[in-house]
């Protein structure tokens, strides 16, 4: 578990070095990098120390390889890498990730001015800075697909985020940067190299620029192999180690040679067929992570898309916010952050802000504006219709209109939409069989079973999904229309669907699953809405003429959605009960569940992924003892 409460950034002086500007941590008291030419430092330590040029080159399509990193700092690790990737793989379909860590993020404008000096990898860094994340803990996903590149920049102690990674994959090799020993000391303590080794495996590679004698022991008491080649500039020495099988090599001295890490294990695999059942947004998402990774999806929907809870005419991107040290864990937190990361890649997309309005415990919501960094939530009240009751302004959110972004999913050219019901999964020694009644229509390497609460006719035993009815409604307020980049929240919600007409909702209905529009549930809308703004309610038309739309969410028991492997031993997976969070939630967990699927790293603690894990509601059976166990024979 994290301690720390909030993020904070890094201080910075700056040092003129030859026409470069060197930043100097006012926390730490030691260089971001060498003065005498960071970005060569770099090549030097940490790609050729790790002999990276000729190991990506050596990838074949559909490789992963992963790269761990100590301390993110300016990101110029991360440029100078991903520079050498276009360079050795300009076209290519395997995928480059990077795992990194950060205590003291810099500021954006802080890190637009230290990366203003390498001009060479200009183009990179404003893709890196466009991307960079708020200063809030927990893993931040970066994603750049059409140069299969990757990075999940964690923020945070490496105390506490090694241990809470999960090993979905083995780092191939490792960058172990940040300050010098005897500047940071925690950095490199042995509890933080132990889960280091933890995430590594056979054939993992290591390259400091620090030949610390902590760093040595921790790494050599795990039996990986130390060599100490020149260091770069006036360093007469810097760290080089592989992770050697033990039964088949012994410790070497300091100054011998490390052997080839061309041998180092690499996960190979090739293009997938993935079966996605149901194309509401979990599984329209779900095919957009596959289908970004260059592999085949074929979505099969029984009715048309978006044909249950996620056809309505908007979605809000509406997170409740949790205490700030709560951040780095809270699913809702998390997904907030990535959404707003995902979505502004199609057109359906619309940015605003959304004005929350307590009904209850206003104390509670009013403290997190001191927790957040100074730009989420503002105190300050927008302009909107008239309220008495206090509210917070979340000022990074947005609105999805889900049948355009349906329609920009599938027009990927890797997926494709089959209109037809499955009715039984068969899985075979080498694929997994779709089956239509008593017709095997298809095969695949995956399946995912996303169709909410009748996910549970294809599994045997399925944990339980409670309905939850649910409509919206619309209306015309062409005569009073509503700032059109704001929305607000107050156990329901409203905002500006269009210029002239407002959506407004959504009623709240547990163990009911029943579609038709109901006008009682026009009324509840309206009384919700009447209970935050009475004199802007009071001029709305009246219920009568109110359009709507109503439809079933599925809810697991414990509010957590369901995401994995049903049964340990078949390529079935489900993504299901997302409730009313379905937009919020979809883009971070599929991003999740393709790391399942592929063997990714992946991007969030694992204390999440045990939450969300559908095994989770599993009766253990516990072994009882023998009666006569531990009783004496005569």
């Amino acid at each position: 578990m994290l301690h720390t409460t909030k993020i904070q950034t890094a201080e910075l002086e700056w040092s003129l070095v030859d026409g470069i500007e060197v930043p100097i941590s006012k926390q730490l008291g030691d260089v971001y990098f060498s003065k005498n030419n960071g970005l060569l430092e770099t090549r030097h330590v940490f790609l050729n120390g790790n002999d990276l040029p000729e190991r990506l080159a050596q990838l074949h399509d559909y490789q992963y390889f992963c790269i761990g990193e100590t301390g993110f700092g300016t990101g110029l690790n991360i440029l100078a890498l991903w520079q050498l990737w276009q360079q050795v793989r300009p076209d290519n379909h395997s995928h480059l990730h990077v795992i990194s860590v950060e205590k003291f993020p810099l500021t954006k404008a802080d890190l637009i001015r230290a990366l203003s000096v390498w001009t060479e990898l200009k183009p990179l860094a404003e893709q890196l800075i466009a991307q960079y994340p708020l200063p809030i803990a927990g893993c931040h996903r970066l994603s750049f697909p059409e140069q299969r590149f990757s990075l999940d920049l964690w923020l945070g102690d490496a105390q506490d985020i090694f241990p809470s990674i999960a090993k979905t994959q083995t780092v191939h090799a490792w960058f172990l940067d940040g300050f010098a020993p005897s500047c940071n000391p925690e950095m490199w303590q042995e509890h933080v190299l132990n889960h280091i080794v933890r995430l590594s495996d056979i054939g993992t590679t290591f390259s400091s620029f620090s030949v610390a004698g902590v760093l040595k022991r921790g790494l050599q008491q795990h039996g990986i192999q130390i060599n100490r080649p020149r260091g770069f500039g006036h360093k007469r020495e810097m760290l080089k180690a592989l992770w050697l099988d033990a039964t088949e090599n012994c410790l070497l001295d300091d100054k011998q040679q490390v052997a080839d890490p061309s041998e180092a294990k690499v996960t190979q695999t090739t293009s997938r067929q993935i079966a996605i059942i149901g194309a509401g947004i979990a599984g329209l998402t779900c095919a957009w992570a596959f289908a970004q990774r260059g592999h085949h999806v074929t979505i099969y929907e029984q009715q048309q898309p978006l044909a249950g809870a996620s056809g309505n005419p908007l979605a809000l991107l509406n997170p409740k916010l949790c205490p700030i040290e709560q951040a780095h864990e809270h699913l809702m937190t998390l997904s907030w952050q990535h959404a707003l990361n995902f979505y502004p890649q199609f057109k359906a997309f619309r940015a605003l802000q959304v004005q929350q309005i307590a009904l209850k415990n206003p104390d509670e919501l009013l403290s997190l504006a001191a927790q957040y960094p100074a730009d989420v939530l503002s105190t300050a009240t927008p302009h909107s219709p008239k309220t008495t009751l206090a509210s917070l302004n979340l000022q990074h959110a947005g609105m999805v209109q889900p049948h355009l972004l349906r329609d920009e999913i599938l027009y990927h050219p890797h997926i494709e939409l089959k209109i037809a019901p499955i009715t039984a999964l068969k899985p075979t020694q080498t694929a997994i069989e779709l089956w239509q009644n008593q017709q095997l229509i298809a095969h695949a390497d995956h399946v995912v079973v996303c169709c909410a609460k009748q996910s549970a006719t294809l599994f045997e035993h399925y944990p339980v999904l409670k309905p939850i009815r649910g409509q919206v409604s619309w209306l015309d307020n062409a005569n009073q229309p509503l700032i059109p980049n704001q929305a607000y929240s107050y156990g329901g919600y409203c905002v500006q669907l269009n210029a002239s007409q407002l959506i407004l909702g959504a009623s709240f209905y547990p163990n009911r699953e029943d579609t038709e529009v109901l006008q009682e549930d026009h009324v509840h809308n309206h009384e919700l809405i009447h209970s935050v703004f009475p004199e802007y309610a009071q001029q709305l038309p009246a219920v009568e003429t109110w359009q709507g739309r109503a439809s079933i969410r599925a809810q697991s028991l414990d509010y957590f959605p369901l995401l994995g492997k049903v049964n340990h031993n078949e390529q079935i997976y489900t993504f299901a009960g997302l409730g009313s969070k379905g937009f919020l939630f979809a883009p971070l967990c599929s991003e999740v569940l393709a790391a399942l699927v592929l063997g990714e790293a992946c991007a969030i603690p694992q204390s999440l992924l045990d939450k969300l894990n559908p095994q989770r509601f599993q009766k253990k059976v516990k072994i009882k003892k023998a009666y006569f166990a531990g009783k004496r024979t005569v």
